[in-house]
């Protein structure tokens, strides 16, 4: 990659999206956060420059600077996605850890956030927008829709499918063929052996739902 890169969001999954692309030697030109109390202070030696919203900064986007969105919340992440859809006519780009293994025939949407030791199997699909936490191990055939973020350590097993908007919490275990519906949450640590219905959210070993 040879254009600097301008991270949307400071917070959250900021810090290690920054050392992803650190990693990479790409160069992070710098932050944008609605958060002012933020603004001129530095993560790990790069400034939080303004606004997500400063067309002097949102300006360089798309000619001379790539855009990650580093934001954990699902709507505003979905805000700032539009932002730079139609303001800069441009898709974010994905930031992928150096020890990531990613199949030869998975394929990847835009704008993933996907971390250290996160494992994508052979015919694996992944939308766009996706947050997958460090060691999420996801196997062959499964399907991941948009704007989907797996917990750290969580395993998807074969041929499970994951809808739009789900959050599965760190250290579930999803069994093969379970569908996950959309906006659908699985809490940290269940075993999921049947599907869930979508907006349900689930819990436990099995996995139950919380009414």
């Amino acid at each position: 990659m040879e254009k600097p890169v301008i991270i949307l969001g400071a917070k959250g999954i900021a810090h290690p999206a920054l050392e992803i692309f650190n990693s990479h030697s790409v160069i992070v030109y710098g932050f944008l956060d609605e958060d002012e109390s933020m603004h001129q202070k530095e993560i790990n030696h790069v400034a939080v420059l303004g606004s997500t919203e400063d067309d002097g900064f949102l300006k360089l986007i798309g000619k001379k600077c790539e855009a990650f969105v580093a934001v954990d919340d699902p709507s505003y992440r979905k805000y700032l996605v539009k932002l730079l859809n139609e303001r800069r006519k441009i898709q974010p780009i994905n930031a992928v850890h150096k020890t990531a293994y990613i199949s030869t025939d998975a394929a990847i949407g835009h704008g993933n956030f996907i971390n250290a030791k996160v494992s994508l199997g052979a015919g694996s699909s992944i939308g766009n927008h996706c947050i997958f936490h460090s060691g999420a191990l996801l196997e062959h055939l499964v399907e991941v829709g948009d704007y989907v973020q797996v917990g750290a350590g969580s395993i998807i097993n074969s041929g499970a499918k994951i809808g739009e908007g789900a959050f599965i919490g760190s250290g579930a275990i999803i069994v093969s063929g379970v569908t996950i519906g959309k906006n659908a949450r699985v809490g940290a640590g269940s075993l999921v052996i049947a599907d869930v219905e979508d907006e349900a959210t689930v819990f436990g070993n099995p996995a139950k739902k919380l009414e």
